[in-house]
């Protein structure tokens, strides 16, 4: 094996500027159809290829009428008008309307040829073949002209667009069935430990349950990866090293356990083996022996293998970088000022992000030990005790940023 890397940790801030330069966004594309495009990012123009809607309509339930036949009508004095006819969706209307007369019209109708407004049906009263309009429409009044929300030849997305729900609503408006989305990206999970039992095995004698596979293939889903989960790798280093390979087939590789100074400890020496250390520890609490290198362009995170530790830093340095691949925009952050319910000591010289739970303004501690995934699991948020900061006193209040 090589001499260890140098295991001088890094800051937190010194951690995330390295990690934003490494950060690629993906190439790679392909074709969806529309009901599967919620979320992803758009790697093509949208161009809408006729006006939207392509018929001027009606916006509300009334009657189609001539503006200047109705310009006097009034509560105490209506004017009537006769009724020709009736227009509803899906359909064009049988004949125009002329001076004098009106036609039915539901919301999203067709505007019948020589009408230019709508009185709605609620200012109206029905006398025999007469409609009584109590209230007078302005030209144009309510209807929609035709091409008001998109013109042919006008760009409706472009390339880089998060598809929210409503982009993928204004690309269905132009007849698109499908779309050319940036890819996901691939995210090989390895978790080590002959201590470590898979999913649904029995426990032997001193394992525990494999909790870093779940929660960070659940990481990578939320924030716009596809997780690619192998088997458990033991502590055997010819195991490690394969498994390590085959990973490396992904876009982004997170290998969980072994990243510490343990003698069977070996996932530091066989990343270094394969390309660039950029660091090998930081500076917080939970998460100091967590690794990160570049091999042939490929970001790799050594992850620490207790569960709190490995999903701190999964939300604070894997989610952020991964959304920049992804092409997706950064989380939103939301948080929250409480008033710390007891003192909180700080590791001098390390940054803390402590969880906590809220309770009517009120932040109670949810942090156990870096071994205990319900630090997090109970947990509605953290609080960041910055490095130079040995405690805070009780009754203080911060932000808590929240999960």
């Amino acid at each position: 094996m090589p001499i260890r890397a140098d295991r001088t940790l890094v800051t937190i801030e010194a951690a995330r500027d390295i990690l934003r330069d490494a950060a690629t966004p993906i190439i790679r594309t392909e074709t969806l159809g529309l009901v599967d495009l919620g979320g992803r990012v758009l790697a093509e123009t949208i161009v809408a290829p006729g006006d939207v809607p392509a018929f001027s309509r009606s916006a509300m339930d009334g009657y189609a009428v001539v503006s200047e036949d109705v310009a006097s009508a009034s509560v105490s004095s209506p004017v009537p008008i006769r009724l020709v006819g009736a227009v509803f969706t899906g359909s064009m209307p049988a004949r125009p309307v002329v001076r004098g007369t009106c036609m039915a019209i539901a919301t999203g109708a067709p505007i019948p040829e020589g009408a230019d407004a709508v009185a709605i049906v609620e200012r109206t009263s029905r006398d025999g073949d007469y409609v009584l309009i109590m209230e007078a429409p302005a030209r144009g009044a309510n209807i929609s002209p035709q091409a008001s929300d998109l013109r042919a030849g006008q760009v409706v997305l472009e390339p880089g667009a998060w598809l929210t729900p409503s982009r993928v609503a204004s690309l269905a408006a132009t007849g698109r069935a499908e779309a050319l989305v940036f890819a996901r990206p691939r995210v090989a999970i390895v978790v080590t430990g002959t201590e470590v039992a898979s999913a649904g095995q029995r426990l032997e004698p001193g394992q525990v349950h494999d909790v870093n596979s779940a929660s960070l293939a659940a990481t990578v889903r939320e924030h716009g990866g596809e997780p690619i989960v192998g088997p458990v790798v033991p502590d055997d280093l010819s195991a490690i090293r394969t498994a390590f390979t085959n990973a490396l087939e992904a876009d982004l590789v997170l290998i969980s356990g072994g990243s510490s100074v343990g003698e069977r400890d070996y996932v530091l020496d066989i990343i270094a083996e394969r390309g660039e250390i950029r660091f090998a520890g930081i500076a917080v609490k939970p998460g100091k022996p967590t690794i990160f290198a570049v091999i042939d362009g490929r970001p790799v995170f050594g992850m620490p293998g207790n569960p709190t530790s490995c999903l701190s830093n999964a939300y604070l340095l894997v989610a952020p970088m991964l959304r920049r691949i992804a092409r997706l925009p950064p989380a939103i952050e939301r948080s929250v000022a409480a008033r710390l319910a007891t003192r909180i000591t700080s590791p001098r010289g390390r940054h803390q992000f402590y969880t906590v739970r809220v309770s009517e303004g009120v932040a109670y501690p949810a942090f156990k030990s870096s071994g205990d995934i319900t630090s997090m699991a109970n947990a509605d948020g953290y609080v960041e005790i910055r490095a130079d900061v040995e405690s805070v006193e009780a009754g203080m209040t911060v932000e808590v940023k929240l999960f």
